[in-house]
């Protein structure tokens, strides 16, 4: 598979990022199994964050339990995690910041983060309070690599204020079926279209301009956790029949047609996966490696109940 580069970084990392939500209640060996199969088939790239598998940490510790790095592969897996969500608030203060690492870095069994990444957006975030954490946590060498997640321009900014340190990272929600963030732009000024709201104030073209790397969550979901549309005749029955037939052509998945459809942006996006399932990671892989032509991605666009004025 080939490897993509996350700007103002010395980053090479998969298109295809294996999300670890998941792996809760999995065993040691069926953890190694779904990771391995995943660096097996190119995937470099691991998606953590803090409150991942119901206590803080627990995925964390689950994958740094079950797989207990070696330096070796520790140096050739760029692991991500998150913090900032708490119990009903979150919490972007320096001090909460600070802690969720050193328990991220005990847990995951590592000594340092690759990618750091702020978990939505703090309402009473103030941008000093973040600056010195970064600062700190890029001094101690435990944090390489900072971003953000489900921010909007205007909240990148404001942290820009303070913090010294590129944000490289947007990690936010992209399907096929759940695309403001291509669709407004797409509809732009039609009035009385719902599709015309601006929901993501332009986050995509200005990513492309600042050099952000958008990292697309659940890329198979209808809406927000509504269920998966792969597969769905009853909800998208035209877009599977579509799925189907280009992935015929080019002998994968439907699935991996989903993900081809998000990489095929020339914005350079990465996929994060959810699946617990090996097969599927292969699947996604191979889809990751096929190029849809513009009449194939505008079709998938159609078939989603999107318009074109």
């Amino acid at each position: 598979m080939k490897q993509i580069a996350i700007p103002r970084t010395d980053l090479s990392v998969s298109p295809v990022i294996l999300g670890l939500m998941r792996i809760g209640k999995m065993s040691d060996a069926e953890i190694r199994g779904l990771v391995g199969a995943a660096l097996d088939a190119g995937v470099n790239m691991i998606d953590h964050a803090d409150i991942y598998g119901g206590t803080r940490h627990h995925c964390e510790a689950r994958f740094g339990d079950a797989m207990q790095l070696s330096q070796a592969d520790r140096e050739r897996i760029v692991i991500q995690t998150k913090a900032g969500i708490r119990e009903g608030f979150f919490d972007f203060s320096e001090e909460h910041l600070l802690r969720s690492v050193e328990e991220s870095l005990k847990a995951l069994r590592t000594d340092y983060i690759d990618v750091f990444l702020l978990h939505r957006p703090d309402a009473l975030v103030e941008p000093e309070e973040v600056a010195f954490a970064f600062d700190k946590l890029q001094a101690s060498g435990k944090v390489r690599q900072f971003g953000v997640s489900n921010q909007s321009p205007g909240q990148i900014e404001l942290l820009k204020t303070a913090v010294k340190q590129p944000l490289v990272v947007n990690q936010v929600q992209l399907s096929i079926t759940h695309a403001p963030l291509v669709a407004e732009g797409i509809a732009l000024n039609m009035a009385g279209l719902d599709q015309s709201i601006e929901r993501t104030s332009g986050l995509l073209d200005w990513s492309r301009k600042e050099g952000m790397t958008l990292q697309a969550w659940s890329p198979f979901q209808k809406g927000f956790f509504d269920g998966v549309f792969v597969g769905d005749r009853e909800s998208h029955p035209d877009l599977n029949d579509a799925l189907d037939e280009i992935a015929a052509t080019h002998h994968v998945t439907p699935t991996g047609i989903a993900v081809a459809w998000i990489l095929r942006h020339p914005a350079n996006m990465q996929v994060v996966l959810g699946t617990t399932n090996p097969q599927r990671v292969r699947d996604c892989v191979a889809g990751a490696g096929v190029v849809l032509s513009r009449p194939e991605w505008y079709r998938l666009f159609r078939a989603a109940g999107h318009i074109l004025p």
